[in-house]
């Protein structure tokens, strides 16, 4: 009799949700997955606070692996979110940011934009910014403040995940930021399933 596989549990950024709900879907990716909010974002405590919360429940609960779908960067610039991974004993996807994980991981987002002058944006991303503008609104920062915070950016690279482009493109111009799409790369699923996979794989050797 063929040995059980075991399961596996992702806690994960909202920001992929629409990629890993696909992935899940199509049969490419076998594992339960628990989405933290991307709006925690803004706030390095407060997203901190709720990772821990989720990572502390997921644990009591599932025997099986655990994956933490975050950033080398969500939570800050000294590694902050490895230490947590390594804290909880949990494998950690090997990627700078979500763009990265979309990329494919291992710090290709670096070299694409080396200039910093350029805002990749996914589905997650576009919706992410969505609800900022309207939580910024109100607390009274208008239209044109919104749109001044993005003044040193030359312009969008839209990546197409989910095969929905002029959805993206339809959201961005509504969006505000008041930039434009100077590109899209229409890249699919295939990055942010072998960064996970490759972190389940890591997973099977943390005990």
């Amino acid at each position: 009799m063929a040995k059980e596989k075991e399961k596996t549990c992702l806690v994960a950024c909202s920001v992929l949700k629409r990629e890993l709900q696909q992935l899940v879907k199509e049969g490419k990716l076998e594992a339960e997955v628990v989405f933290v909010s991307k709006n925690f974002h803004v706030d390095y405590a407060a997203l901190e606070s709720n990772v821990r919360k989720v990572l502390e429940h997921t644990k009591k609960r599932f025997k099986g692996k655990i994956v933490l779908v975050y950033g080398d960067l969500c939570l800050g610039q000294e590694g902050e979110m490895k230490k947590l991974a390594q804290e909880y004993g949990v494998a950690k996807i090997d990627a700078v940011n979500c763009i990265d994980c979309q990329m494919g991981g291992k710090g290709v987002f670096l070299s694409a934009d080396p200039n910093h002058n350029l805002m990749f944006m996914g589905p997650g991303m576009i919706e992410f910014f969505a609800d900022m503008k309207e939580n910024l609104k109100r607390q009274g920062v208008n239209d044109a403040a919104f749109a001044g915070m993005f003044s040193g950016i030359k312009g969008i690279v839209l990546l197409d995940t989910c095969g929905d482009e002029e959805r993206c493109r339809e959201a961005l111009a509504r969006s505000g930021m008041n930039l434009k799409v100077l590109e899209t790369r229409c890249i699919g699923t295939d990055g942010v399933l072998a960064v996970v996979m490759d972190a389940i794989n890591h997973a099977s050797r943390i005990k």
